[in-house]
């Protein structure tokens, strides 16, 4: 880590960390082990700046963004802007930058690097005389349309690239506020990354270990000797997810379509819903037997 942040620091000078991760549960422990590293470097040019976003910003309370603004705005001014001629003259020199995470470096930060560059963007203009003093962007209805937008496709192909969806919390990139509409495309949005991420990514890893070559094919894999690929699945597999979708179906029947006797439909809601419950625990139990984990790669590493 301290290897990193030195060499952060000689590309790009001071350090501004902006962590946006929850600071409780499992990210705690994360954000506790940067603070650490941090405080461990022993460096006057790096400052963190913790932000628990999630918390803040909860119940849709996003104008509490302005705390976190308001808080590193001493050292966007400080750490300044580049500016040039077109003929090189230089007229400003920037002496440092923000470095923002949250757990993927995608949704969080994307909202808050897009806070940050609209402060310095309005302070560009008005140096410019594109605007005027008192003046801000936000004001330039059709230009704020443009930034915005700019910013949000920004976000949804970063976040295509590496978690397979758009993403998250866009509307309030787009409109400057959060609607229900968007939190719907969130939850949406959510669903889809965990069903790739646990039934799909394993074979996108796999195609990438090929090409980048870290992965070499043997002359006689899948001939004399069994491919990776071919991975063979018992009766799990096939049998338990089927075995809930019919319990659940069966339950869901059951409460739509109940029996005369109010006694047998509860048995029938009974005995179907546990049995539900039952296969659904198994799958979570025999997880990683259902994960599509990646196998090349990992596969010749075990054996070497």
């Amino acid at each position: 880590m301290k290897t990193h942040l030195d060499e952060q620091i000689f590309n790009y000078g001071r350090l501004v960390l902006v962590d946006l991760i929850d600071q409780k549960g499992k990210e705690l422990t994360l954000g506790t082990a940067l603070a650490d590293n941090v405080r461990n470097v022993h460096n006057d040019n790096i400052r963190l700046e913790s932000f628990d976003f999630h918390k803040e910003c909860s119940k849709m309370r996003w104008e509490r963004l302005n705390i976190l603004m308001d808080r590193i705005e001493a050292d966007r001014k400080e750490m300044g802007y580049f500016m040039s001629l077109r003929e090189g003259t230089m007229l400003s020199q920037q002496m440092g930058v923000f470095r923002t995470n949250c757990i993927d470096c995608l949704d969080r930060t994307n909202v808050v690097q897009s806070l940050i560059a609209r402060r310095t963007l309005q302070d560009q203009l008005i140096r410019l005389n594109i605007l005027q003093e008192g003046e801000k962007v936000e004001d330039q209805l059709s230009f704020e349309k443009m930034y915005k937008n700019v910013w949000a496709d920004n976000a949804d192909l970063c976040a295509k690239q590496y978690a397979g969806t758009g993403a998250l919390k866009t509307d309030f990139t787009r409109t400057g506020k959060r609607s229900f509409l968007g939190l719907l495309k969130d939850g949406y949005n959510s669903t889809i990354r965990y069903f790739k991420n646990n039934f799909s990514d394993g074979f996108r890893q796999d195609a990438m270990d090929l090409f980048l070559g870290n992965y070499i094919v043997e002359e006689d894999e899948g001939v004399a000797k069994l491919c990776p690929l071919r991975q063979e699945r018992d009766w799990k597999y096939l049998a338990l997810p089927a075995i809930f979708m019919v319990a659940f179906s069966m339950c869901v029947i059951s409460v739509l379509i109940p029996d005369e006797h109010a006694t047998e439909t509860l048995m029938y809601i009974v005995f179907w819903g546990g049995a539900s419950l039952v296969s659904l625990g198994l799958i979570y139990y025999y997880g990683d037997e259902f994960v599509d984990q990646p196998k090349l790669a990992q596969t010749k590493t075990k054996v070497e």
